[in-house]
């Protein structure tokens, strides 16, 4: 991380910059102007141009107008990359994630890669399919050792998580490695801004069999929701989707255990392990 907690520069970074501030240029506004009209200062629209922080979604959309409106700048942000470790198809998500008041996620295959464990996570990886290079394992590692910091760095941050009990009963990487990550939501669970739900196996009403869901708002309340699947990823933007996914959470939040007794049967599961 850069200082400020910027991400990293990339080429791809700079080079999106560049465009923005050609753009800026051709059409004689100062950064200051630009900034005004857009709703963002002129120190932020400095750092986007010198590729020092990724724009987000809502200098992409209140910039692309004042810029000729000829979707240059959005189709440009697709390709925008922070660095190693991020699937590309992941990237838009990740860049919402660091600024979102709230993110909920439920998952049915795998603990949520913001309550991993290294070990957890490593496994992870080496079972990828084509086999990950050693170099690719510990860039996949950093970035995702990086988002971690999400949970204690935004206390103001709402996260829940809804996971099924199956995934800890399958044993990933072994006892020692599902002991660990099932010790590490139980530590993570006493954060204030983290509520972490269990489905246990036996559940005779089930609002998420369409699979993982991811939600999250903006600081200026507008939702998202992305959901990823064999070597692909979905955002999702539409209200009327959006919406859907909503409504399955909510209901999965009541068909879950609540915390203390999510808390409990992860204790439980940590004995008999």
């Amino acid at each position: 991380m850069a200082d400020g907690g910027e991400p990293e520069s990339s080429d791809s970074l700079r080079t999106f910059g560049a465009m923005v501030q050609g753009l800026r240029e051709f059409y004689g506004l100062s950064r200051e102007e630009f900034g005004r009209r857009i709703g963002y200062s002129k120190h932020t629209v400095a750092s986007v141009e010198l590729g020092r922080r990724m724009a987000d979604e809502d200098f992409i959309e209140a910039a692309e107008p004042v810029l000729g409106n000829t979707g240059a700048v959005r189709k440009a942000s697709g390709f925008v990359e922070r660095k190693p470790g991020l699937a590309s198809w992941f990237q838009r998500w990740a860049r919402q994630e660091k600024t979102a008041v709230a993110l909920f996620n439920y998952e049915c295959r795998m603990i949520p890669g913001l309550l991993q464990t290294e070990a957890y996570a490593r496994q992870l990886f080496a079972d990828e399919l084509p086999p990950l290079t050693d170099e690719q394992i510990e860039a996949n590692w950093t970035a995702r050792a990086e988002r971690q910091r999400l949970l204690r760095e935004r206390p103001n941050t709402t996260f829940s998580f809804i996971i099924e009990e199956q995934v800890f009963l399958r044993c990933t990487g072994g006892t020692e490695i599902t002991r660990g990550a099932v010790e590490h939501l139980l530590e993570i669970g006493k954060l204030r801004n983290v509520e972490i739900q269990i489905v246990p196996l036996l559940q005779t009403s089930h609002a998420g069999l369409h699979g993982p869901i991811a939600l999250l708002e903006t600081p200026k309340h507008k939702w998202f929701g992305y959901s990823e699947g064999q070597e692909s990823g979905l955002y999702i933007s539409d209200p009327k989707a959006i919406s859907v996914l909503q409504i399955r959470y909510a209901r999965m939040r009541s068909q879950a255990l609540t915390h203390d007794d999510s808390r409990s049967l992860l204790q439980r599961m940590r004995g008999d392990l």
